[in-house]
Parts: C-alpha cells; structure tokens; sequence
C-alpha cells in the first residue's frame, strides 16, 4: 500500500497550488480520504477529508471558502485545490486514507500516509 503526494511547492501569498495524491496497492475503493498538515514545531492537524464520490467532506473551519478537497470518481485519487494562500498555510501536507471497508466516515482513523509534499507560502 503507498499513497504518494505530488503538487507541493514555494508560492507567494495569495496564490494558489493543487495538491494530489496518488495510491497503489489498494483492492478496494478506500470510502475516506484526506488532507492533513504539520507546520514545523506544531502538531500535524487535518485540514479536509471527503468521502467515497465526495458525498461527504469535512474542513477545518479556519480553510473553508479556501481551500476544496475533491475524489477522482471511481478512484482512489484526491486532490486538494488551494487558493488565497497565507504564510499561516506553510507546512507539509500530507495525504491519508482510511482503512477501505472498516471505517466509512470522514473523521477517520486515519491509518494509512503518504511521505509529505512541502507547501511553503512566503
């Protein structure tokens, strides 16, 4: 099982950058994905979540308007558009699924993770 993240990258505040995240070795259709972040020195913190189609997604309130979590349909593939992006947003996201089948809801456990991709807005 890997997730892979991709789409990081340095971005000047208000800008924009698109996540994704990629997986291999899953069977079945994972029902709950999703984005969490670790600034450095903090502890890592979820920031969305969607569910199996996107029937269902959770934000952290302080990203919503800004940020859209969104499934590729019939993938275990997720995205995270962020825009209007602040020096606040620098951290490593990180991508993560839930185990396929056992846990249907957005909020998780959370046991599978990708390695990180670096989002550092200056």
């Amino acid at each position: 099982v890997q997730l892979v993240e991709s789409g990081g990258g340095s971005v000047l505040s208000g800008g924009s950058l698109r996540l994704s995240c990629t997986t291999s070795g899953f069977r079945v259709q994972i029902d709950c994905m999703a984005w969490f972040r670790q600034a450095p020195g903090q502890k890592r913190e979820a920031v969305a979540a969607v569910s199996t189609g996107g029937s269902s997604t959770m934000y952290v309130d302080s990203e919503k308007g800004r940020f859209t979590i969104s499934r590729e349909s019939g993938k275990n593939t997720v995205h995270l558009q962020m825009n209007s992006l602040k020096t606040e947003d620098t951290a490593v996201y990180y991508c993560a699924a839930c185990q396929p089948v056992i846990v249907t809801s957005v909020t998780g456990p959370y046991v599978y993770w990708g390695q990180g991709t670096q989002v550092t807005v200056s």
